[in-house]
């Protein structure tokens, strides 16, 4: 009997042991006797005790982080970049069968993808078409990673460390574009105010009294202040003068 009940215990422990339960995300891809034979789940999971082994791959988008590494752009500057990648597996049996590891796999491939495709442009370009590089190295990940059931969904240049000479360098760059903007600026107000000015001496050309008002306005906005400023106006000052020829020439007669 002690040898009976040891062997239903051992069977029924045996039975348990060959249920798994995967989650949806999961899937489980079987081997009897070493050869693959199939790929199982989500939900309950039965194996042929002894028989069959399962490995079980998710599906879930990864997020892998692709160390700092010093990359040499084209025009010879050394820069440090860091950057993320999002992975998933989309075939579990090659996942499986055609590759060790995965995740190791996938993270040394991107490190020399970003090296690879980085030091292909300069660093003004890298900087100006940030987006443009991470869908060519994404692009190229996917390449290689296709073989091993794995999409690339995305990668990311996250950070971007430049040497401090280069930091001075661009600094002084920015700050000389930025005078070179604002000194344009201020050459087209000049302009625009020289061609309001002319525009305005030709209307005043033509209406002398409009001259006058301005004066007689610019007289009163100086008489606000409390001020001992005595003003002559152009027109006072050429009529006084029309008056002393005036008077010269009867004191000659």
């Amino acid at each position: 009997m002690p040898i009976l009940y040891f062997l239903i215990t051992l069977v029924v422990i045996t039975l348990l042991s060959s249920i798994r339960v995967l989650k949806e995300y999961e899937r489980g891809v079987i081997f009897l006797l070493g050869r693959f034979s199939g790929v199982r789940g989500p939900g309950l999971i039965f194996l042929i005790p002894l028989f069959e082994r399962m490995s079980i791959i998710t599906l879930r988008t990864v997020t892998m982080e692709i160390p700092s590494q010093k990359i040499i752009t084209k025009d010879n500057v050394s820069i440090d970049i860091a950057a993320v990648a999002y992975y998933k597996v989309v075939d579990p049996q090659k996942s499986i069968i055609s590759i060790e590891n995965v995740y190791l796999a996938v993270n040394q491939i991107s490190q020399t993808t970003v090296r690879n495709v980085v030091g292909q442009f300069m660093l003004d370009q890298f900087l100006s078409e940030t987006k443009s590089i991470n869908d060519k190295i994404k692009d190229v990940i996917d390449q290689h990673t296709e073989p091993w059931g794995v999409q690339v969904t995305a990668v990311e240049i996250k950070d971007v460390v430049l040497p401090e000479n280069m930091q001075r360098a661009m600094a002084k760059e920015a700050e000389a574009e930025r005078e070179r903007r604002a000194k344009i600026v201020a050459a087209e107000g000049e302009l625009q105010a020289a061609q309001k000015l002319g525009e305005a001496a030709d209307m005043m050309a033509l209406h002398p009294v409009a001259l006058q008002l301005r004066t007689l306005q610019t007289m009163a906005e100086i008489s606000i202040e409390k001020n001992s400023t005595i003003i002559f106006p152009a027109q006072f000052m050429t009529t006084v003068q029309e008056a002393i020829k005036t008077i010269s020439a009867d004191s000659k007669q």
